[in-house]
């Protein structure tokens, strides 16, 4: 089977205890140390196999291969891509069985970025995301005040719309922020404005 690996970490020996998104389930892994297996990473495309023991609770990871993406050697894309798939895992956290949505996003992401800025095209997975799991506030009201916001704009974490006044940070123009979440376009924000979405995509899905 094939999946994305959005949690790595170290238990004794080397070994590794690897957390797996695949099309259906989130899996729990364990991987033993060995001089011959291939390297794994936080974000990389996995196609494996799992081995069930009747004295472990946690499936063993083996016969894995890397699916590598075109930009994998791309400083830059790769780690933008890791940090967004880091978020996966507490976002995910205690789900097994889930639907292919997070896994087809991945996918079509992972292609996107061959040609588009990792940073734009994340911002609009992440949209898609919040669409999918109903958490877009497109009623435009504020979180602190709970009124309509007519003007300015600013988000907080979950792309939670609030007043620029009520939170003093950085305001955007309502209309643009309107195309980003109705039309999944953001063609029109510059590059300081993607790269403060970033920033708040960072605090966690």
């Amino acid at each position: 089977m094939q999946g994305y690996i959005i949690d790595i970490k170290a238990v004794k020996d080397d070994d590794l205890i690897v957390s797996i998104l695949t099309e259906s389930h989130i899996y729990t892994t364990y991987r033993f140390y060995g001089a011959r297996h291939s390297n794994i990473n936080v974000g990389y495309k996995i196609d494996f196999e799992l081995e069930t023991n009747m004295k472990s609770s946690i499936p063993r990871l083996k016969d894995v291969i890397q699916l590598g993406f075109q930009w994998i050697f791309d400083n830059d894309k790769l780690y933008c891509w890791q940090r967004f798939i880091k978020l996966f895992y507490p976002h995910l956290k205690d789900v097994e069985t889930i639907d292919d949505f997070y896994f087809k996003l991945l996918d079509k992401l992972s292609h996107k970025m061959i040609k588009q800025n990792p940073k734009r095209a994340i911002c609009k997975s992440y949209i898609k995301l919040l669409d999918y799991e109903g958490r877009l506030h497109t009623d435009y009201h504020c979180l602190l005040c709970e009124q309509e916001i007519k003007k300015d704009i600013s988000l907080v974490r979950s792309f939670m719309p609030v007043h620029a006044s009520c939170t003093y940070s950085k305001s955007f123009k309502l209309k643009k922020i309107k195309e980003l979440y109705e039309e999944k376009r953001i063609i029109s924000f510059e590059d300081e404005e993607v790269d403060y979405l970033w920033k708040i995509i960072l605090q966690g899905l």
